[in-house]
């Protein structure tokens, strides 16, 4: 079955958002469907990490709303967030492992914190999501052990521990070579199929998000410039996504008198 006709799990409609009075998102609206891989997309500065920390409820927005699992959660309690989040597996760019912490410690963490399962069980579903992604054998290992590859897999191993409706990987690939971003981006594409979660990357890898989407956003300066299939997003004759998809510059080019003008504070 084709996961974009599927129920959602995410809606965002018309959701405004900012800092400090400066608005970031202009009216962005959104759709997750069960079971998708869907990308988001945008140079540095366009609101891919503000667009997710909403959506994971870590910040409210200015106006419009923002669903996740059929929970209104804009205006949600604390407590109705915590509970909601346990149905979340987030997988940090760095990994973000406990240095003073084994792999095995830090995969376990989730079940220990939120579970009331016996040592055994915790042991065996910290070794099954270890073998799942290539790390069996390493669990007695310390972070700082580890290469790249294998800190995004044991971050991802802890994100799936409690194995979530809703995954969520901020820049899967960033910092790893062709070949070990090509393996973690099959890992992506296993866990969907094995475990029929749904699933929200953040990235600006062009080759991982063309080879992993189901459906690609692409925002510019805090609005939505396209959403669409991979092919879809390809074809699109919208010239800022052409710039982006081509590595083209958008830098505003100034003439040397305008340049000198704006040095010593005479704008026009």
């Amino acid at each position: 079955m084709n996961p974009t006709s599927n129920p959602p799990v995410i809606e965002i409609n018309n959701l405004v958002a900012g800092y400090g009075g400066r608005e970031i998102l202009h009216g962005v609206n959104l759709t997750v469907n069960e079971g998708e891989i869907f990308v988001i997309m945008g140079g540095s500065g366009s609101g891919k990490t503000t667009l997710l920390r909403h959506i994971l409820g870590l910040n409210t927005p200015t106006s419009g709303s923002v669903s996740v699992l059929g929970k209104n959660i804009t205006h949600a309690s604390r407590k109705e967030l915590y509970e909601l989040r346990k149905q979340f597996g987030v997988a940090f760019q760095s990994g973000a492992l406990f240095g003073s912490m084994t792999v095995g410690e830090n995969v376990q963490l989730p079940l220990r914190e939120h579970s009331r399962l016996d040592d055994a069980t915790i042991g065996i579903m910290t070794r099954m999501k270890l073998e799942m992604l290539n790390l069996a054998g390493f669990e007695d290992l310390m972070p700082s052990e580890l290469s790249g590859g294998m800190l995004k897999r044991a971050g991802l191993a802890r994100a799936v521990i409690m194995d979530p409706k809703l995954l969520f990987f901020d820049e899967p690939s960033a910092g790893l070579d062709p070949i070990v971003s090509a393996a973690l981006d099959e890992s992506i594409l296993m866990l969907r199929e094995a475990m029929r979660m749904s699933i929200v990357v953040v990235t600006h890898e062009l080759e991982s998000a063309f080879r992993i989407a189901d459906r690609i956003m692409i925002l510019f300066q805090g609005s939505v410039a396209i959403t669409g299939t991979p092919e879809e997003v390809r074809n699109c004759d919208d010239e800022r996504v052409q710039d982006f998809l081509n590595r083209r510059s958008v830098e505003e080019q100034l003439e040397p008198d305008e340049y000198l003008r704006r040095l010593t504070g005479h704008i026009q």
